[in-house]
């Protein structure tokens, strides 16, 4: 049998898929069936630290996407998964729920420095991969009515730490170290 000419990407995100677009790998999406609550994955357990909840939430993305793949019967092929969250110390900065959280998240953000960390997975028959990146961004001080143009513009929701690096937000962002694509949601590197 041939090795497979693609990978499946268990991940909705349009940044993710245009990443790999970017750099010629072949792939095919294994997204959630609409019963699957992949949201729920995402729950923050007490105590947990940013470092160990990302690899644990790809890990359990991983683990759902090998079962759509069997349930499914699709060809083998080696599963890609990501999360990315954002962390201001130990706290973790998820998705905002809401205009308030995302304007009291980039208000913490703004005028210091915070990590963003992404885990990767990928599993080709059993074996599994998995690698964390963190990178660090210094966002500069933030005006109440930047943040809440920022806010109105709908651009933080569904995006860790209520901003999506590669948009708006990029204006104030005084200096990266680590892995632009990392902090977009999938290290290339």
């Amino acid at each position: 049998m041939s090795p497979p000419t693609f990978i499946y990407l268990a991940s909705a995100s349009p940044r993710r898929r245009q990443l790999l677009d970017q750099i010629g790998v072949v792939h095919r999406p294994l997204l959630a069936d609409a019963g699957e609550d992949v949201e729920a994955l995402e729950a923050e357990r007490p105590g947990e630290v940013p470092a160990d909840y990302v690899q644990r939430v790809t890990l359990a993305k991983l683990q759902a996407a090998r079962r759509r793949l069997a349930r499914r019967r699709l060809p083998e092929a080696p599963i890609l998964c990501a999360d990315t969250t954002v962390a201001a110390g130990r706290r973790i900065l998820g998705k905002p729920r809401d205009a308030a959280e995302a304007a009291a998240t980039l208000r913490l953000l703004a005028g210091r420095s915070h990590r963003v960390l992404t885990a990767v997975a990928v599993a080709a028959g059993r074996r599994t991969h998995v690698e964390l990146n963190v990178s660090r961004v210094h966002l500069a001080a933030l005006s109440e009515g930047s943040i809440q143009r920022y806010v109105a513009s709908g651009e933080p929701f569904g995006k860790a730490g209520a901003y999506a690096v590669q948009g708006r937000i990029a204006a104030w962002i005084e200096r990266i170290e680590g892995s632009y694509t990392g902090i977009m949601g999938l290290p290339l590197f």
